[in-house]
């Protein structure tokens, strides 16, 4: 049955079973209609392969139509992905219920991890929190698959992106995914899609010069309102670390003591946020463009949730002002952790200021081609390290000073996971059972880094400017009719303001 039904219409069937097919899903499949892009995808009896939605192909016949709901059951039935589609460049659904939440919580993390090899399966657990007995019995439930046949489908679709979109070398694309040897990969990749690794380049690579960086897409829903969430952003850089410049986004990355830096802009006409991502990234790449597609919410739905918020008496008309409004995340978790603390009772202004100055003294400088980027991110390791003294000699008062100091410390010693895919419940009150950190820091992190779409901050006084200055116990109440996409009504409210 398929977990993503509620955002089609409310539809119940079987995936990939000789039962009717919904005509709302034969409708968006025949017209290529890019809103249920990534719900589902349509396996073709005649030819073996599994499409998007939004496949240019020439349709099949109906009778030879088969509806997955993920890659991962399309490929275990036999299906390879669509060489013009491409499904590996689909966007995943939103959440809006708890079993839809642990679909997309699952799936973060497998990403997250394959860089993990054989270790993926078990990281995956642990960021989960679970057995590897629950973990089998929700994936089976949700996705009709084993892990380890879902961790094999993005391992071979990540692959199928690095093939078709860069020149790296066919061992690195398969360490890259997480493959342990050239040969498993190869034996993997001819079984599931019919041709081996070297064929596939063949008939899809770009043979343009190769370049000290490798570039990559990341699909979404339109509309997207590229500019607004870049201003946002803008207003909230981290020195040193991160960059506007026009309308591209660049910052530093270190992750698995791999460093370097990428570059992301919109592509309107494509639908498409386009990566430019240093070479040295290359083997933790998986992790990258989980965590850019975090950062930028390319998974969002514009029209479910601004045809939800709309009906809901929100302040200012959200499907005309607001409509591919995308909330902005974080690539690192730490980094907006800690930011979000120095954000307390301050400026956007004033936090700007003093993350700047913890950046500038606990980040490791680094070389790159643009001056303004010179900083990686401050580490837990070295912020644990920090003394208090330290810390309060950038003009931060001491008690967040101790907040940041814990916060730190938590995260190295794995009692707080400060990742999407987090459980926001959980780690909302890990956070608020650390001294100095109230419920408006909590839902900020559940907001930005967990990227939890019901996150509502009911003390800020920006909301409740903007709603009337009620209380924050009215405000909470006034918010409960916009569940479960609050976290997109805050920020149309934050910019209610901004026009004023």
């Amino acid at each position: 049955m398929s977990v993503f039904r509620q955002n089609c219409g409310g539809c119940r069937f079987s995936i990939g079973t000789m039962q009717p097919i919904p005509n709302n899903y034969l409708k968006a499949f025949f017209s290529r209609d890019e809103r249920f892009d990534g719900l589902f995808f349509t396996g073709v009896k005649t030819t073996g392969v599994y499409c998007r939605p939004i496949c240019c192909a020439r349709k099949p016949k109906q009778e030879n139509c088969i509806m997955f709901d993920s890659a991962a059951q399309a490929e275990q039935s036999g299906f390879r992905p669509c060489l013009r589609c491409r499904p590996e460049l689909a966007p995943l659904p939103s959440f809006q219920s708890s079993e839809q939440d642990n679909a997309q919580r699952i799936i973060a993390f497998v990403q997250m991890n394959l860089s993990y090899g054989k270790d993926c399966l078990t990281a995956t657990q642990s960021n989960l929190g679970i057995g590897e007995r629950q973990l089998r019995r929700t994936t089976a439930e949700l996705f009709g698959v084993t892990p380890t046949q879902l961790i094999q489908t993005y391992r071979l679709l990540l692959a199928k992106q690095l093939l078709t979109d860069t020149q790296l070398p066919i061992t690195d694309v398969a360490l890259s995914s997480g493959f342990d040897s050239i040969r498993r990969f190869n034996e993997v990749f001819k079984s599931n899609y019919k041709l081996t690794p070297s064929q596939l380049r063949r008939e899809t690579v770009n043979h343009g010069k190769k370049s000290q960086t490798v570039k990559l897409n990341v699909s979404y829903r339109r509309p997207f309102l590229w500019s607004r969430l870049l201003n946002f952003l803008s207003s909230r850089t981290l020195k040193g670390v991160e960059l506007i410049h026009g309308d591209s986004y660049f910052r530093t990355i270190e992750i698995n003591n791999h460093r370097g830096i990428v570059n992301v802009t919109n592509n309107e006409k494509r639908s498409a946020l386009e990566l430019t991502i240093s070479e040295e990234l290359t083997p933790v790449i998986s992790q990258v463009l989980v965590r850019i597609k975090h950062l930028f919410d390319v998974n969002a739905q514009p029209e479910l949730i601004a045809t939800h918020l709309n009906q809901k008496n929100l302040p200012g008309n959200f499907s005309e002002n607001s409509f591919g409004l995308r909330v902005p995340g974080a690539f690192n978790g730490f980094e907006l952790a800690i930011r979000a603390v120095l954000g307390q009772q301050v400026t956007v202004k004033a936090a700007r200021t003093l993350s700047g100055r913890f950046s500038e003294y606990f980040g490791d400088p680094i070389e790159t081609d643009f001056e303004e980027l010179n900083r990686m991110s401050p580490s837990p390791e070295r912020i644990a390290r920090a003394t208090l003294d330290e810390i309060c000699s950038l003009g931060i008062v001491s008690a967040r000073a101790n907040a940041i100091i814990e916060i730190a410390q938590r995260v190295l010693d794995q009692r707080l996971t400060l990742e999407p895919g987090g459980d926001p419940n959980l780690v909302i009150q890990q956070l608020l059972d650390i001294k100095g950190i109230g419920p408006w820091t909590s839902q900020y992190i559940a907001f930005r880094v967990l990227r939890w779409p019901d996150a509502f901050p009911k003390e800020d006084i920006g909301i409740r400017n903007a709603l009337g200055r009620p209380s924050p116990k009215q405000a909470l109440e006034i918010s409960q009719s916009w569940s479960p996409w609050r976290s997109y009504a805050v920020l149309h409210l934050w910019d209610t303001l901004n026009d004023q």
